[in-house]
């Protein structure tokens, strides 16, 4: 078996700063949680930028400026630009970042879905800034729009800048969409598909429901893709044990999950990288380094991106 991967989603879009006082949001701690992420044993960096002041979802590239420089100035870890970025954000917009500085690895979502954040309402029930409750009522009738046309359009302006990708995959739909693209070439092996999990919209986090991505994933890309998980919340940990245990890579991070256990929330992204790191090697399994998974991933090298 090879080495397993480790990424680590810092921040994201998706939680807000009422939720947890340890998630990142001004440029310092958006590159100290990542950096100490690394030192954890994350590979991958998977980041979003945030509004200092308020902690709002922000995409230009001069927002991701401040902490990608200083990321690459500290550690070799492999940095991964969100193209994401928010489901309310047009795909020209989501994208320029990673035009802009050429990281080694961009994420991209392989198809438009409901994206129900709503249910975190009943658990959340006072914030501090009013966008907070604001974005989250409003995904109530929030589509992710992630069309044919958005995908390729993120392709063809990235794959110019010879990044890679982490295929974000909520169902397997998405799975048969990226088959679409890899068949007509604008995709090439190794794919990285990051399969998601439990999220209101996507795939739900039962252990059938892994087995049947990664089955399906089997079936349309036999040897020719690296398999990785995510899942929301409470699943975070435990699908992530299933997935290192069958081979696969995980992620895990505060952009996925504000916990570490029941009832206790993550101090930092570098604790839970140390406890899947905990579950990963009490399986027998080695942990890669930065440079493992550029190998593992086929990546063109940090001394290519453009920052």
């Amino acid at each position: 078996m090879s080495k397993v991967i480790i990424s680590c989603a810092i921040t994201g879009s998706i939680h807000t700063p009422s939720m947890s006082p340890h998630l990142p949001v001004t440029p310092g701690e958006i590159a100290q949680s990542a950096l100490e992420a690394a030192k954890a044993g994350a590979a991958i960096v998977h980041l979003h930028a945030r509004d200092p002041l308020d902690g709002k979802p922000v995409h230009t590239p001069g927002d991701f400026a401040p902490f990608l420089k200083v990321i690459k100035q500290s550690s070799n870890v492999v940095v991964n630009i969100t193209t994401g970025a928010s489901p309310y954000m047009p795909v020209e917009y989501r994208v320029k970042p990673a035009q802009v500085w050429k990281p080694e690895v961009a994420s991209l979502n392989m198809g438009s879905m409901n994206f129900g954040l709503f249910p975190m309402l009943k658990r959340f029930t006072k914030f501090e800034h009013e966008w907070e409750r604001e974005m989250l009522e409003a995904s109530r009738d929030l589509v992710f729009r992630n069309s044919f046309k958005d995908i390729r359009y993120a392709l063809e302006t990235l794959n110019a800048t010879q990044a890679r990708y982490e295929f974000e995959c909520y169902d397997t739909s998405h799975l048969y969409n990226l088959h679409y693209f890899w068949q007509e070439g604008l995709v090439e092996a190794p794919l990285f598909i990051q399969t998601c999990f439990g999220l209101l919209g996507g795939i739900g986090a039962h252990p059938e429901d892994v087995m049947h991505m990664k089955r399906t994933a089997d079936r349309l890309f036999g040897d020719s893709y690296k398999w990785s998980v995510l899942a929301a919340g409470a699943n975070q940990m435990r699908v992530a044990a299933m997935a290192a245990s069958m081979g696969g890579h995980v992620r895990v991070g505060l952009e996925d999950s504000l916990w570490l256990g029941r009832g206790q929330l993550a101090e930092s992204n570098a604790a839970q990288v140390r406890k899947v790191r905990q579950i990963i090697e009490g399986l027998g399994l080695e942990v890669a380094t930065p440079d493992d998974a550029r190998q593992i991933l086929s990546l063109k090298g940090g001394d290519r991106v453009g920052f």
